[in-house]
């Protein structure tokens, strides 16, 4: 009798712990797609400032007459180093530019199911990182919401049932099977 009412409340408390698990994989999925868009937001400031302090670059080399990759060239080259500094500064913030354009615009285009791959294939770390430092959760009601949810809720269960509900369960029929052996 007794075994019967702990095995009926250990499937209740399993129970309630796979339908915890799977909420807490949906939810923390679901999340995907709302650190994405904020990650492309920040990013999009960062393209924008860095647009803007090269078009001041420009402005330099065209009030210098010289077109910029000239100008950049020849102050790269200046026996000076603080304007050596400065030319490589003008060079790295042109390639800056570049990459934050190319990450942006391969964001911006990407579907729900590559956005995950094309995030990690142009991701820059710093704004990541910045990104989940003021991250606010969100209840996306989209569809890519909807699907990253039930992947988490796939992902979760699974890793919880296997990896963990599975083995709990046999090493108690094992358990119990010693002890009825031992009953014996």
């Amino acid at each position: 009798m007794m075994r019967k009412a702990f095995a009926k409340s250990s499937a209740l408390v399993l129970g309630y712990l796979d339908r915890i698990v799977c909420v807490l994989g949906a939810v923390s999925f679901a999340q995907a797609p709302e650190f994405f868009q904020q990650y492309y937001q920040r990013l999009g400031g960062h393209l924008d400032e860095a647009r803007r302090t090269l078009a001041q670059f420009e402005v330099a080399a065209r009030a210098a007459g010289k077109p910029f990759g000239r100008f950049v060239t020849d102050t790269l080259a200046n026996p000076d180093p603080g304007l050596a500094k400065l030319g490589q500064t003008m060079h790295d913030t042109a390639e800056r530019v570049a990459q934050l354009q190319a990450a942006h615009q391969a964001l911006g285009e990407a579907s729900p199911w590559s956005r995950p791959w094309i995030f990690l294939g142009h991701l820059d770390s710093s704004i990541a990182r910045a990104t989940l430092e003021v991250f606010q959760p969100a209840v996306p009601t989209t569809l890519e919401g909807a699907l990253y949810a039930a992947l988490g809720l796939a992902v979760a269960f699974s890793l919880w049932y296997f990896l963990i509900r599975l083995p709990l369960e046999a090493w108690g029929e094992r358990r119990a099977a010693r002890n009825r052996n031992n009953l014996r």
